[in-house]
């Protein structure tokens, strides 16, 4: 029972709070405790540099203000979708985008803002051979850096960060930051980030991260077995293992299921063919030091227990005392078994009915004076040391070969097996490391983005998982299309990108899958790439125009643009996803487009017949959208909106 405390609301802890779920790292320790940081929060609300020089404790480096006011500036940029690159692009859910991560994660904000579940990163380790995006390129004055390589002609932004550099940590910090707030923005309230890293940055990643997501929101800090033998290149120590960072997006939302395989060899398996747990097993009913002492003989949990293994019988009696005992039930064969501490009655773990049900279920085990619950669970939790493992274990109630493989090496001939023999990527990713992590998330059906995608091996463990336990987890990988060195064997066996790698390695990852286990999954993937807006830039006032500049503005949409360009811009200008089903129809000589079936009706044809409104209005659509060139005058553009208006009044009516 609460008590009241007979005051009102108290509105500053309400918003402080409110502050504390939107802006985690504005909340920094102080002699009362916790206070909000209001410069930082000043810093969150701004697109300038906000000066503060007073000292806290607080993670910090040269360029961090810089990097939040990176994190806050827009993008103009939009997807454009590649078709000759997709593999069933009408009707896959899956997602690969070719471009600059920290602008994907910005364009993805409004039409996967809270709706991801789990992300996992392989980032830039800083190891001092490593290369980084360095986000303070202008992609339109810098001809020098293009010819210096420093950026190439898409203007992509990738820099070697030599140990050399004076500001070494600081640029892997500034690389990081905007792309973990914005990060943490798409995950949803029970969503899950899993970051991969290694020694030269694992404490200024948790600190990182301690900012961005709330140190209240850390799980862990996986150890992850990836070279067992050691990295024989130290003077002191021989490496053989990395990290993975683990965080929630609100720990209090967030749980992970048991999803490690038992060893066969602690289980034994009962006459109903059964696995059972050989140790371990809980008393229920018997002797007992810990449960209370009865006071009321009422209570559900204080009750004797009378069992006839010969007939299967249970039958539960209300006794006052230890010594009053159902003789004529002990004549027909009934063991008596009760919770006790020396003379005195104590509570039994469950209520009646909860026992009742448990044998019901096959779940009890009476042995020595004692009920015992069987322990049937055929899994166990997840260390957070993860160590390569071959063992027999419990799956679908069956002895199978386990393997925990985390290896680099294995990964390596897996790759090997996919192109022909030949290692095309360095240091890839183990699929087995991304099954022990997207396995522990409690759904069929989510989505996993990962926006360092590389060699896409998560999106290999996305179809491994779904063919393997029935699930339909979706992805969207995000890569850089970097390109390849041209000494590299890559380069040498036809792929001038990474991005171009990454979509093969899924192709062929999803043939072999296919064909060894014949499961019907989404094997497909939408390809996009990012570019500048569709629409054009207009920089001066039509009054400042004359007659010739304006009749270059007849339209606002790019010469080379596609309707399936504006299509996807659309899409994401209005909120909606990604992977949604898109129809293509002819209505009235006029091509449109139909997204999750009403949805979204677009049609972007240059010259539209008004009276397609009535048919467009059939399917009570939720939105509509038509270009503004695409009317005669702005008669019919009125016409078609009062139509519209009439015959279906639910429906939002936009203009390009």
């Amino acid at each position: 029972m609460n008590k009241l405390d007979m005051k009102s609301e108290d509105i500053v802890e309400d918003n402080f709070e409110y502050i504390k779920e939107k802006f985690p790292n504005v909340v920094v320790e102080s002699e009362n405790g916790y206070a909000i940081d209001f410069n930082a929060l000043k810093q969150e609300l701004s697109d300038v540099i906000v000066d503060d020089t007073k000292e806290k404790y607080q993670l910090t480096w040269p360029g961090k203000k810089e990097a939040i006011v990176t994190a806050n500036t827009q993008t103009t940029k939009t997807l454009r979708p590649l078709r000759e690159k997709s593999v069933n692009f009408d009707t896959t859910e899956n997602i690969y985008i070719e471009g600059d991560n920290l602008e994907a994660l910005k364009i993805l904000q409004e039409s996967y803002l809270d709706k991801i579940k789990c992300i996992y990163i392989d980032p830039p380790y800083n190891t001092g051979n490593d290369f980084i995006y360095n986000d303070k390129f202008k992609k339109d004055s810098n001809q020098e850096l293009i010819d210096s390589g420093q950026i190439d002609e898409e203007g992509n932004k990738l820099v070697a960060n030599n140990q050399s550099n004076g500001r070494f940590h600081s640029d892997w910090l500034s690389m990081m930051y905007p792309r973990l707030k914005l990060a943490r923005n798409l995950l949803s309230k029970d969503g899950i980030i899993f970051i991969s890293i290694d020694e030269n940055e694992i404490f200024n990643c948790k600190k990182l991260c301690d900012e961005v997501f709330g140190e209240n929101n850390y799980i862990t800090a996986f150890t992850v077995e990836n070279n067992p033998k050691g990295r024989k290149n130290s003077k002191f120590v021989s490496v053989s293992c990395e990290y993975c960072l683990a965080y929630a997006k609100d720990i209090n939302n967030s749980y992970f299921v048991e999803n490690i395989p038992k060893d066969a060899s602690e289980m034994t398996e009962d006459k109903d063919g059964n696995f059972v747990h050989n140790s371990g097993k809980r008393v229920v009913v018997g002797e007992n030091f810990f449960n209370n002492i009865v006071n009321n003989f009422l209570s559900d949990k204080h009750y004797s227990v009378y069992y006839n293994s010969e007939k299967n019988d249970l039958i539960i009696e209300k006794e006052n005392s230890i010594d009053k005992v159902n003789y004529n039930l002990i004549k027909e064969g009934y063991i008596r078994y009760i919770s006790y501490k020396g003379n005195k009655f104590v509570e039994n773990t469950y209520t009646s009915s909860k026992l009742q049900e448990m044998f019901k279920n096959n779940e009890l085990e009476f042995k020595n004076n004692k009920i015992y619950a069987k322990n049937k669970r055929t899994t166990i939790r997840i260390k957070n040391l993860l160590i390569n493992k071959k063992y027999k274990g419990i799956v679908n109630n069956n002895i199978v070969d386990v393997s925990l493989d985390y290896k680099t090496t294995s990964a390596g001939t897996y790759l090997k097996e996919l192109f022909n023999g030949q290692l095309l990527f360095s240091s890839p990713k183990n699929v087995g490391l991304m099954k022990s992590l997207f396995t522990l998330i409690d759904s069929n059906n989510y989505i996993v983005l990962d926006f360092f995608s590389g060699s896409a091996t998560t999106a290999d463990a996305v179809m491994q998982i779904n063919s393997s336990l029935n699930k339909k987890i979706k992805y969207i990988m995000v890569q850089l299309p970097e390109k390849c060195d041209e000494n590299s064997e890559a380069y040498k066996s036809g792929f001038k990108t990474i991005s171009d790698l990454g979509e093969e390695r899924i192709r062929r990852a999803a043939n072999k899958i296919k064909e060894e286990t014949k499961a019907d999954i989404d094997y497909g993937f939408r390809v996009y790439k990012i570019d500048s807006s569709n629409m054009k830039y207009v920089y001066y006032k039509p009054s400042d125009l004359n007659q010739e500049q304006l009749n270059m503005f007849e339209t606002n949409i790019k010469d080379d643009r596609t309707s399936e360009d504006l299509l996807t811009q659309v899409i994401l200008d209005l909120g909606l996803t990604l992977d949604l089903k898109i129809e293509e129809k002819n209505i009235l000589n006029n091509i449109v487009y139909f997204v999750d079936e009403n949805s979204l009706i677009a049609c972007f044809d240059d010259n539209i017949d008004i009276n397609i409104t009535n048919e467009i209005c059939k399917f009570a659509p939720l939105k509509v959208v038509f270009k503004d060139s695409s009317f005669k005058n702005d008669n019919d553009k009125i016409n078609v909106e009062e139509r519209i208006k009439k015959l279906s009044p639910e429906t939002e009516v936009n203009i390009l």
